[in-house]
């Protein structure tokens, strides 16, 4: 939960940024001046943009999260607090490989199957791969929306 509230808050600032910023957009647009209204018209695509990307990552947070919870409620949900870690906290490399190759494994056995893109996104993540457990899970919540949607 304290990620969830620590998503919220930021995005609530977030949300309060891009009105003030629309706000000075429309006071630039007012001008009546071109350069005045060009600036206005970049400014007001700012927040636009900032709330486009603020909702699709949240998106990606609430879907991720709904599978999790199925995929615990399955008792699928995989456990890494066993793994062998480092003094950091990170997970030792080779455990993290080892666990990483049943993970692909299961993906190649059963490639339209979003559990095991999910498992395979958090094995990335384990690996220290956050573009590629991010790009992987977003192909888990792809296949996990077109089940939901033939069910």
């Amino acid at each position: 939960m304290k990620t969830r509230t620590t998503a919220f808050l930021i995005t609530a600032a977030l949300a309060v940024y891009f009105v003030l910023l629309g706000g000075r957009a429309v006071i630039l647009l007012g001008t009546g001046d071109p350069v005045g209204i060009g600036l206005g018209v970049g400014v007001l695509v700012l927040p636009l943009i900032g709330a486009w990307i603020a909702w699709t990552n949240l998106r990606f947070g609430f879907v991720t999260e709904r599978m999790a919870r199925q995929l615990a409620d399955e008792g699928r949900l995989s456990d890494t607090s066993e793994l062998p870690r480092r003094p950091s906290g990170r997970v030792d490399r080779e455990a993290a490989d080892a666990w990483f190759d049943r993970r692909r494994a299961e993906v190649e056995a059963a490639p339209e199957d979003w559990r095991h893109w999910f498992l395979l996104a958090q094995a990335y993540d384990l690996a220290g791969d956050r573009g590629r457990a991010r790009e992987t899970m977003r192909k888990a919540i792809e296949l996990f929306q077109a089940s939901k949607n033939h069910v």
